[in-house]
Order: structure tokens, then C-alpha cells, then sequence
């Protein structure tokens, strides 16, 4: 497969191949460019021709080209060139292989997050204490792989209750440097140290006199002569085969914006509640709510005394529907609970039996206060499916 680069289709284009040997005009076309998902056809064996281009408009049913009325053809012309180490065959692994490649591939990674470990210095004990003290906000960036990344480590910094926000290089030069402030705290990420986006992000930076996190692996790079604290990132293989893809370097990056904001989420004392309180929707919202927030109040309650008969429990059970009843002393404290299986147990002494004959005790009971996540572990380890709280 053969692509074409750094070209702006409109519509529909004729590509027209002038090579050493191709006649200098009225070659033929070698390819079809649609701008519907770009798509190109051409022969391997063009590569490295001069390419030009012609937009002509759409093509006629009977494939020859119709140029629009009027328009004569623009001419363009690049070159062609093969997608580097892409032959076009498709590999047909085995699974044994797919499944080596893939193990060899976290082998990898986990070895590069050992280094990582290692490394750690006194340096990520300040950074920790920069992103504690900032005034204002952690303002996050990074370019490519690293701002997937940097846009990440900005999200679990606020979930954890440091404010943060991502800045994207490119938006920064064109009016978003407005987002950052004095009092904020800036971390930047790129894995060369190199990227040169970063420049005008760093600049302004240190013009408003921001305090600056760096994290690369270039010790003498442009992010770490800006850096007021340096997070090294160890230098190691990408899993990529030709060592290209961002792939071992951005799980560090990601693994070390997660350290930061476990580390700062501890030292700033952030409890369960809040936790809730900046997550209340979703599986984590619920798995953090209280208990006391979804339970029945006590107008619904199947509650029975303790001499209550048999019959009448049954009849408690079947209208209130929850499957069970619970039975109260003469003070009203819950001794024991009648569940389905209680009455399959006792079944022969349904129409004698009072409610303290049959019943469990003591029963599960939970605290009103429990998060909803605690509860379904307790329910789940006894095997019930309600239980009453207090």
C-alpha cells in the first residue's frame, strides 16, 4: 500500500505517475484519492515517482474523467512514497505467537515500571510537595502520546482532589496560554524533552514566574532546563519491535502521574467521603454512597414481635415483599430474622409455631453508615439477599 502526504483533497483527484522512464505527459493514472477516508491505489513499484496531481472532479460511471465545466485541471505534484516497514502481506500467526508476542510485550513494560521504580528520588518527594502547596491549579501538558497521557494524569489529579486541568500545546500558542495563571503548577511531559510545541508553554511560564514540573527522559533537554524539579523517566526500549512507538515510555509516564496523585491524595487527607463527594455518579458514585441513602424507611419495614404466629408472619412477608421478616422484642430491638428458607425449614410447624420458634438469631444486621460497596460484601459472604440496618 502506498500513501501520499501532505495533501488537502477537496474532492476527488487522478493521480498521474512522471518517472525517469514515464513519458512527461498523458501517463496513466496509478491511483484514485477520494477525500471519503482518503483512499488511495497504487502499485509498490511507483514508489519514489513524482506524483501529480490532478483535481479534475468526480470521475464519470464509465470510470474516464469529467472535469468540472469551465475548470481546467490544478496540477500538484509530491511524491510517492511506500508506508515505512508495511509490505502490504499480512502475517498469519499462530495463536502460541500472537499470545508470545503479547506476554513479551507486558514482560517489557513491567521491566521498564521496575526502573521507573528504582529511580525514584527525593525529586518526586518535592514534586509532591509542589502539587500539595500550588495556590491555584496543577495546569497539565504534553504533545502526541504524552498529552493521551498529560489529559489522564490532569483527570486523576481532580479526582483526588487536587484541581488540574490539561493544556494542549498547540491550543496554548493560540490563546489558551489565557488557562494558566500565577499560583498555578505546571507539569510538563515529553519523553525526548525535546518536543517543541512545549517552547511557548515554557516560556510563559517563566515569565509569570510558574513553578514547573519536568518529566522526560533527556536530562540536558529544552523541559528540563525549564524544570524547577526533574522526574527523570529511565531510558529504556519501547515494546515496539523497531523501538519507535511510544508504548513502554507512555505507561511510565502514566504510572508516575498516578504515584503523584495517590502520594498528594494521602498527604492532603481525602477520605472516602471525599471521594463521594467528587464522584457521585456512576459505578464508583454508587459503590461510595451510604447505605442509609437507599435503604427502606422504617414505614416499609416487615417487622413482627416475637409471639407473633406463624401464619400472620407468612402474611407480613408476602406484603411487604422482601422476602423476609424481621423480628422485634418489646423494646423494639431487632432479635432475630424470618427468611424463605426459615419457613421451608419449619414448614411442619406453620400453623403452631410462633416467630421466635422459627427464626434466626442473631440476624446480619449492617450500619446505616456503611458504603454501599461494604454492604454488598457482607450480603455476598452470607449469601443473602436483604438485611436489615440500624
Amino acid at each position: 500500500m502506498s500513501t501520499i502526504s501532505n495533501i488537502a483533497p477537496p474532492a476527488w483527484y487522478i493521480l498521474m505517475a512522471r518517472g525517469a522512464g514515464a513519458q512527461k505527459t498523458d501517463t496513466p493514472a496509478i491511483g484514485l484519492m477520494s477525500i471519503f477516508g482518503i483512499r488511495l491505489i497504487a502499485d509498490s513499484q511507483n514508489e519514489g515517482q513524482e506524483v501529480v496531481i490532478l483535481n479534475a472532479g468526480p470521475m464519470k460511471t464509465d470510470g474516464q474523467h469529467a472535469p468540472s465545466p469551465g475548470h481546467a485541471p490544478a496540477e500538484r505534484s509530491c511524491r510517492l512514497e511506500m508506508s515505512p516497514g508495511f509490505s502490504g502481506v499480512i502475517n498469519q500467526l499462530d495463536c502460541a505467537t500472537v499470545l508470545e508476542r503479547g506476554r513479551e510485550v507486558i514482560r517489557i513494560e513491567m521491566e521498564a515500571l521496575g526502573e521507573l521504580e528504582a529511580a525514584l528520588d527525593e525529586n518526586f518527594a518535592a514534586a509532591c510537595e509542589m502539587i500539595l502547596a500550588a495556590q491555584h491549579r496543577v495546569v497539565v501538558t504534553g504533545m502526541g502520546k504524552s498529552g493521551h497521557i498529560g489529559r489522564k494524569i490532569a483527570a486523576t489529579l481532580a479526582a483526588t482532589g487536587t484541581p488540574a486541568i490539561f493544556l494542549h500545546p498547540s491550543e496554548a500558542a493560540h490563546g489558551d496560554l489565557g488557562m494558566v495563571v500565577p499560583g498555578d503548577v505546571l507539569i510538563v511531559l515529553s519523553n525526548s524533552g525535546n518536543t517543541s510545541e512545549l517552547r511557548p508553554v515554557l516560556t510563559y511560564a517563566r515569565r509569570l514566574g510558574i513553578r514547573v514540573i519536568g518529566m522526560a527522559s533527556g536530562r540536558l533537554s529544552m523541559v528540563m532546563e525549564f524544570a524547577d524539579i526533574h522526574l527523570f523517566l529511565p531510558r529504556i526500549r519501547e515494546a515496539c519491535a523497531a523501538n519507535v512507538a511510544p508504548t513502554s515510555s507512555t505507561v511510565l509516564q502514566l504510572a508516575l502521574g498516578d504515584a503523584l496523585a495517590m502520594t498528594v491524595m494521602d498527604m492532603r487527607g481525602v477520605t472516602l467521603n471525599g471521594l463521594r463527594a467528587l464522584h457521585p455518579g456512576g459505578s464508583i458514585g454508587l459503590r461510595l454512597t451510604p447505605v442509609a441513602e437507599l435503604m427502606h424507611g422504617p414505614g416499609q419495614m416487615p417487622l413482627v414481635g416475637t409471639d407473633t404466629n406463624m401464619p400472620d408472619v407468612i402474611s407480613v412477608i408476602t406484603r411487604q415483599r422482601f422476602g423476609l421478616a424481621g423480628v422485634v422484642d418489646t423494646r423494639g430491638d431487632l432479635v432475630g430474622v424470618i427468611s424463605d428458607g426459615d419457613l421451608r425449614r419449619h414448614f411442619a410447624q406453620m400453623q403452631t409455631a410462633r416467630a421466635c420458634d422459627v427464626m434466626t438469631s442473631p440476624p446480619h444486621s449492617l450500619a446505616s453508615d456503611m458504603m454501599v460497596a461494604d454492604v454488598l460484601k457482607v450480603m455476598n459472604d452470607a449469601k443473602i439477599t436483604a438485611a436489615f440496618c440500624s
